[in-house]
């Protein structure tokens, strides 16, 4: 394999793709400074706002709002929401922001899977997640045990002293931390009682209610104490398990879905011994030459947001109107900040089927046509009985990749978009493509072939 291949493959498993300049120059950067570079530019990344649609409102005015006062709030803090979502698939396909930091930080955001409807509570697990990240998987964990979204999205304002809600605690085990068979029914309600009382305020602020919480001793894996919800994650932490859990997770996202085991071993006794340091885990899966083995190469489906933001990278698609982006999100089956459930997007396969397919397959012409696509769309048609069609509203700019290219004969020119756009093996030939491609000239042969490559099946692999 290449250098300016696994340069390729680093970046589409540590970010969204190159776009043509970056391409044009990363290529022939060592694979060492390459890596060393996504990891610096992730200490660069700045905060993200957060909204303020409550305004100066204090927890007393806002129990005093009336119905009307609060629809008003909660459009605005709709449209809040879609603002994030539109500026965060912007941010992941744009070149001046950290790959690494939008890749971990999506990768988080299915670990840790919550539904955000309040914008102030999703800047501020957004800002959690590029926080934590790349630092201590203790750090991370702890804070968002703490996120209000989180203890809201699981019930845990329900958690009160003598009536226990075992929902959140649960959670906290089977999904984020140390996963199924490795703790008891018993365990669980002995941890349900420790985070008794976490809880928030109107204005979306944690609060730790002291005359809910349970302050009598419990008995949790094997350990006795007066404990409370940070020292629960302590003990979790404690077990080898869980370094093991969390490394599968990332060994299946980052690397492969079939699991080679020693490998796992490996990295979940490095990571247990460094104390959960997630950027030094990712740093020893990108050093690792098998990291670049065939075997781990093209082989993972895109994502819809990964599809979505590597168009949006190499193309400089701008979607012109937000409801086009986010129609596109929801038809794919991927939409930022509302997963399908507690458990995250299952992905892989479950990506594709009928009704996503097509739809994938022909992006990229119908975005280059600024088309109307039938989506499968149950908020669409229920606003609007009988209709399933859908402007995709967006331009796309091509200058970049023709410059990257308009130097070269046809030969060339077929074998650098293939190699630029694909990272699975391709039977398509020169002569399949010529057959359908525009001659004109150099600008409308390039586009022609990029147009028919980024529609090949192996387009939706990386």
């Amino acid at each position: 394999m290449t250098s300016a291949s696994k340069i390729k493959h680093l970046y589409w498993r540590a970010g969204f793709g190159l776009s043509p300049k970056e391409w044009a120059t990363k290529q022939n950067w060592s694979l060492n400074k390459a890596i060393e570079q996504l990891f610096t530019q992730a200490q660069d990344s700045k905060a993200i706002t957060t909204p303020d649609f409550l305004g100066s409102r204090s927890n007393e005015q806002l129990k005093k709002l009336g119905k009307g006062e609060l629809r008003k709030l909660k459009k605005i803090g709709q449209e809040n929401v879609r603002d994030l979502n539109v500026a965060w698939i912007e941010r992941m396909s744009q070149s001046k922001e950290s790959p690494l930091l939008e890749r971990i930080c999506l990768f988080w955001h299915g670990h840790f899977a919550c539904e955000l409807k309040n914008p102030i509570l999703a800047a501020r697990q957004m800002n959690t997640l590029r926080q934590h990240g790349l630092g201590r998987f203790r750090d991370l964990l702890q804070a968002m045990a703490k996120d209000v979204a989180m203890i809201r999205y699981l019930n845990n304002q329900q958690n009160k002293k003598r009536k226990p809600n075992e929902n959140f605690a649960r959670e906290v085990m089977e999904l984020f931390s140390i996963g199924r068979g490795h703790y008891s029914e018993k365990d669980v309600k002995e941890a349900a009682r420790a985070f008794t009382g976490w809880s928030s305020d109107l204005r979306g602020d944690f609060v730790f209610r002291k005359q809910q919480h349970d302050f009598e001793s419990k008995t949790f894996m094997g350990q006795k104490g007066t404990f409370n919800g940070d020292e629960i994650i302590d003990i979790l932490l404690e077990q080898e398990a869980t370094a093991s859990f969390i490394c599968r997770k990332i060994y299946s996202y980052f690397v492969n879905e079939k699991i080679d085991e020693n490998r796992v071993r490996e990295l979940s006794r490095d990571f247990y011994e460094s104390d959960y340091d997630i950027g030094k885990l990712l740093r020893q899966i990108f050093y690792s030459d098998w990291f670049y083995a065939p075997q781990n190469v093209g082989t993972k489906i895109k994502s819809p947001i990964d599809l979505v933001a590597g168009i949006m990278g190499s193309l400089e698609v701008k979607f012109t109107t937000q409801k086009s982006l986010l129609f596109a999100q929801r038809a794919l089956g991927q939409i930022l900040f509302k997963p399908p459930n507690v458990a995250g997007w299952p992905g892989g396969k479950s990506w594709i089927d009928n009704s996503t397919l097509l739809l994938r397959l022909n992006l990229v012409a119908y975005l280059y046509r600024a088309a109307e696509v039938a989506f499968n769309d149950k908020d669409l048609e229920a606003k609007n009985p009988g209709r399933k069609m859908q402007k995709l509203e967006a331009q796309t700019n091509f200058n970049p990749l023709i410059a990257l290219f308009d130097q070269q004969e046809e030969a060339a020119i077929f074998m650098g978009l293939k190699n630029y756009f694909l990272q699975a093996n391709s039977k398509l030939t020169q002569t399949q493509v010529d057959a359908f491609a525009v001659k004109g000239n150099k600008e409308d042969y390039i586009k022609s072939v990029a147009l028919q490559i980024m529609s090949l099946p192996e387009y939706q692999m990386c």
